[in-house]
């Protein structure tokens, strides 16, 4: 397929370089310089602006946030003013529903369309194509898009056609990764300040009955109180909670736990964590028991 990537972050680079390594035409393109350089090599075309990057089937855009994502779509050169009638916009970020939504009546206004596709993986899943995608759109144009998915995760899951429905299930699943950072670090300050080994505490956890991969990587990173570098940095960690709040306020949906994780990342952003990993959070409770590792 031919198509543009708009977005080379840790993430977008790794998966822009699975879709060239796949056979498909990829043109990419990033606000800011220097990105790109890896991707040209690998056999990737360069876009000089946006509207370089649509000249294909599909465009797909992984951005930090909503600014981002606005100004790249909305602006008076950007996404939608530049892709063809009929193409289709790939939004695989986590952004908020209230502008997944309004994308999608933007493009349909115009004749394009529209697919929301979040993921759940850091950037090492990114990289081996083993991420999981979750996606909401039209039935038909998601199923135009699957060789691009199946370029990129190990599985694809359909939510609906409602594209803001793949927003929500991805902000809903960071909130539930962010809540467990938060049990994990209570849990090693815990044992931690009682003198227990806090790595073999992990080991023994996630070897039985939390057997998971996110307690697997959390816990290993808030026992050895290792957050850098960043690979999912705190400050989209404290986006994704404001986002999930928001979403839960317009839907009437109390979250009294997001609100604490709100207050967790708002403090570890206040003490200079900007640049740490958004597990750090899970390494606040060990500040507030005095240390105890």
């Amino acid at each position: 397929m031919k198509l543009g990537f708009i977005g080379l972050g840790h993430m977008g680079s790794r998966m822009a370089a699975n879709l060239v390594r796949a056979g498909h035409d990829v043109t990419v393109f990033n606000r800011s310089p220097g990105r790109s350089g890896s991707l040209i090599a690998l056999g990737a075309h360069e876009a000089k602006t946006i509207a370089d990057a649509c000249r294909g089937e599909a465009v797909i855009t992984m951005l930090a946030d909503d600014t981002a994502a606005s100004d790249i779509v909305l602006a008076h050169d950007g996404l939608i003013a530049s892709l063809p009638k009929g193409a289709i916009h790939i939004s695989m970020s986590s952004i908020s529903v209230a502008l997944s939504e309004h994308l999608a009546q933007t493009h349909a206004h115009a004749g394009q369309r529209y697919v929301a596709a979040p993921v759940f993986g850091r950037p090492d899943m990114a990289a081996s194509a083993t991420l999981f995608i979750v996606t909401a759109g039209d039935p038909g144009t998601v199923d135009a898009c699957r060789p691009l998915f199946n370029a990129l995760g190990q599985k694809t899951l359909s939510i609906g056609t409602q594209p803001w429905a793949a927003n929500l299930v991805k902000l809903s699943g960071n909130f539930l990764q962010a809540a467990a950072i938060e049990a994990l670090g209570e849990a090693i300050a815990l044992i931690g300040k009682a003198g227990i080994d806090r790595r073999a505490y992990v080991e023994l956890l996630t070897s039985t009955v939390f057997n998971l991969p996110s307690y697997k990587t959390y816990g290993g990173l808030i026992a050895q109180d290792k957050f850098e570098p960043a690979a999912f940095a705190a400050p989209l960690g404290y986006k994704d909670i404001r986002l999930a709040l928001a979403a839960a306020e317009s839907l009437r949906v109390p979250m009294p736990l997001a609100s604490l994780l709100r207050d967790r990342f708002l403090r570890l952003l206040a003490q200079g964590g900007d640049n740490l990993d958004w597990a750090a959070i899970g390494g606040l409770a060990t500040q507030d028991a005095g240390g105890g590792r």
